[in-house]
């Protein structure tokens, strides 16, 4: 697991023992990011939601399929993280698609400059150089 800032972390996949470890590790909500079926054995959204909400944490299921980010699903992670009554864990294969979609929302936003999104991912070990590439894309 991964602190991205006060208010997220992210790690790779979550099973059903994760999600009830992140309640007693203070999480108010989960998001995925991944896509159901992108490897065999993956937990599907819906058990992992199950889980989720059996243990009264919030629920996302915002997939993104390596590569392909769209704003939607960047407004629609903020959105989840500035509706969670605490901290929120995202998770994905490896976090770095969590970790990219919060980045490239913290740019679009103005409270982080393109050029410090490959340091700022290198500090967490991650390497956002699809959030640039991404955010490249978007501005021509």
């Amino acid at each position: 697991m991964k602190q991205i800032s006060e208010r997220l972390h992210v790690r790779p996949q979550m099973t059903a023992e994760d999600i009830r470890r992140a309640r007693s590790q203070g999480f108010a909500a989960i998001i995925n990011n991944r896509p159901d079926g992108e490897e065999p054995g993956q937990p599907t959204a819906a058990a992992n939601r199950s889980v989720a909400e059996g243990e009264q944490l919030r629920y996302s299921h915002i997939p993104v399929a390596s590569g392909q980010i769209g704003i939607d699903q960047v407004r629609a992670f903020q959105e989840a993280i500035s509706q969670a009554d605490g901290p929120v864990l995202a998770h994905c294969k490896t976090g770095t698609r969590s970790a990219t979609l919060y980045a490239i929302g913290e740019v679009l936003d103005g409270r982080m400059e393109k050029d410090d999104v490959i340091p700022f991912g290198q500090s967490a070990g991650l390497d956002l150089s699809g959030a640039v590439k991404w955010l490249d894309v978007q501005r021509r």
